[in-house]
């Protein structure tokens, strides 16, 4: 007797392992939603440099091989004014462009080209961040480009994104003019309409100009 219990001991030993192996499926069987969670691949993420191209302005300056007095002056203070621009807009906006300035005596203020040329003339009032911002917004299409005639052409900005931030930033009857290649408010058309919060609004009127149809 004592032998036949010791067998069936055994027995049950031997048993026990596979029970618990199958109790153990079982459960994760039952744990379902659990299981199918940590089981579905999850998107990869996008390369980095995807996600930061369209989120980048990069400018050069054209620059003299032997530069006199005065383009070196007028290099400094284009260089500090562009560095400015472009790094608020790369802060405050996903837009991308490639940029080229010059610096041409001869203009006489600045001016910006959808193709991306910025030209500074020799007047040094105009080498600022405000001034840099504005013509900015022309290599991306304010005033340059079909879509700026189609929206802006009647005199009011017609795109919804771009009227609806003014709203919010103005009031319910605000709107964005137009006119000669410009809008205003947060145009940045002439100094007296320079701020940090002015500078930020354009900007991000610009980009929504974009998404608008610019």
């Amino acid at each position: 007797m004592r032998r036949r219990k010791a067998i069936v001991g055994a027995h049950k030993a031997l048993v026990s392992p596979r029970k618990a192996l199958v109790a153990a499926l079982t459960a994760a069987l039952l744990a379902g939603p659990g299981v199918a969670q940590a089981a579905t691949p999850q998107a990869p993420p996008a390369p980095a440099r995807d996600r930061a191209a369209a989120a980048t302005i990069t400018w050069s300056l054209v620059r003299a091989s032997n530069p006199t007095a005065d383009q070196r002056s007028a290099y400094d203070l284009i260089t500090k004014a562009m560095n400015a621009a472009v790094a608020r807009y790369n802060n405050l906006s996903d837009l991308g462009k490639t940029l080229t300035v010059r610096y041409e005596p001869g203009v006489p203020t600045a001016d910006g080209n959808i193709n991306g040329t910025i030209r500074f003339g020799s007047n040094r009032s105009y080498m600022s961040e405000r001034t840099a911002l504005h013509e900015i917004a022309h290599t991306i299409g304010v005033g340059t480009s079909s879509g700026w005639s189609r929206l802006g052409g009647s005199g009011t900005w017609t795109g919804g994104q771009a009227t609806a931030l003014v709203k919010q930033y103005d009031g319910s009857g605000a709107k964005i003019s137009t006119g000669g290649g410009h809008f205003w408010p947060y145009g940045l058309n002439y100094d007296n309409e320079w701020s940090g919060t002015a500078a930020d609004r354009h900007v991000r009127i610009v980009a929504a100009m974009v998404r608008d149809g610019l």
